[in-house]
Order: C-alpha cells, then structure tokens, then sequence
C-alpha cells in the first residue's frame, strides 16, 4: 500500500512539529523544514488542524505547534483519516472493473489494508521521532520557501 503525497507530509510536518517542544515555527519554515512546497504544506495544515493534530495561531508569536493528541494519538488512526475510507483498487472507477460482482480480490485487499493500520495503530506520533529520527528532524535547516 502506498500513502497519499499529503498523508506523507502530514506525517512529516507532524513529526517535525514534535521535535519543536517550546518552538512555534510558522508554516512556512515548516514547509521549507521537511522539503514540501509552501500550498502543501498549507492545505496539509489545515487539515491537521481540522483533525486536532495541529494547533495554529496567527500573527506575532504565532505559528504552529502538535497538540497532545496528536503526539499521543494513534498513527493507524490518524493514517486512516488522513488516507480516508477508499479501497485499495478502483473497483468502481470509471470505467468499473467488470469483475466487481464476483470478485474476491476486493475483500482480500481490504484485509491486507486494515492489517497495514492495525500495524500502525499502537504507535504514535511521538514513538516517530525517537532516536535516531529526532535528532535528525532537529538538524534540518530551513531553506529558502517557494
């Protein structure tokens, strides 16, 4: 199974966030942080902040900071909601596969997928960046945003 471009950078500014503790960096150097496209990294934001991941203030000393929840919170979970409910395969894309009636495939694929977040879900965002991971999220210098 292969993540979305945003569930992966949500998982990475989520990470960087948690080596932070005491610092609110602005999205933008969070963006420039972990290598992401500034409008990526803002729609991802936002929807971390929707899910309770993030929490986000504006203007002077403002910025962004990782809630307890989502240092805490289950990664399998937190996948699930990043990554939605949709199947594995597009059985019922456009054009639908014209095996969907009778097919185990489907069933077979989406046990493979619940096993992959059950795997995920005793671990948290906080369970990420221990060593050897954080300090190299602390090491990593802010480039120049686009």
């Amino acid at each position: 199974m292969r993540l979305t471009k945003g569930t992966d950078i949500a998982l990475r500014i989520a990470m960087r966030l948690a080596v932070l503790e005491g610092q609110s960096p602005t999205t933008r150097e969070v963006a420039a942080a972990v290598d992401v496209p500034y409008t990526h990294a803002a729609k991802v934001v936002s929807r971390l902040q929707h899910l309770g991941v993030v929490s986000a203030r504006r203007g002077a000393g403002g910025g962004l900071s990782l809630t307890t929840a989502g240092r805490t919170g289950s990664l399998g979970q937190l996948v699930r909601d990043l990554e939605g409910a949709g199947d594995v395969v597009g059985c019922e894309d456009d054009p639908p596969c014209p095996l969907r009636a009778a097919c185990r495939l489907r069933g077979a694929l989406r046990t493979a997928q619940e096993a992959f977040f059950q795997a995920l879900d005793p671990l948290s965002i906080q369970d990420l960046v221990a060593p050897p991971t954080g300090p190299v999220l602390l090491a990593l210098s802010a480039r120049p945003a686009d």
